[in-house]
């Protein structure tokens, strides 16, 4: 895995590269960053989520933000590709998240991985937004309603 850090207009923002076998295309790259929002981190995500270790440094990073933030989006928008597998992650990580407390939030704006969460029952599973805007923009109601 390789990190790097770079600034962005809305908060500090981290990157991570789950790198394939040097005899795998580019385009397998999982690139996982973190951005600082008002009242939340959001944690994009681009490239395919194919094989284990990929599943494993997504779920790890949720694992790891989340009970400092107590609050995130995982935009999936960016993802191509998204295997069983990585589906039973994130379902580990959103039974974590509500039974710790934390508010964790999933967006994404391709129509196959919204069907893709359709089809497997996981859209009752998971709060799922159409962008990011709206995940965050749900989180910031949600907080009012509860204050």
């Amino acid at each position: 895995m390789k990190s790097s850090g770079s600034g962005s207009a809305a908060g500090a923002k981290r990157a991570m590269q789950v790198c394939p076998p040097a005899n795998q295309r580019s385009d397998k790259i999982l690139v996982l960053s973190l951005e600082a929002n008002p009242g939340a981190l959001v944690l994009h995500c681009q490239g395919r989520i194919i094989f284990r270790r990929e599943a494993c440094a997504l779920s790890s990073l949720i694992a790891e933000v989340l009970p400092t933030a107590r609050r995130l989006v995982v935009d999936l928008g960016g993802v191509t590709s998204l295997e069983s597998g990585a589906l039973g992650e994130l379902v580990l990580c959103q039974m974590w998240a509500e039974a710790a407390g934390y508010d964790l939030k999933f967006s994404s704006s391709s129509l196959s991985i919204r069907q893709l969460f359709e089809a497997t029952n996981l859209a009752s599973v998971f709060d799922v937004h159409s962008s990011v805007e709206r995940a965050l923009a749900a989180m910031q109601r949600e907080e009012i309603h509860s204050s």
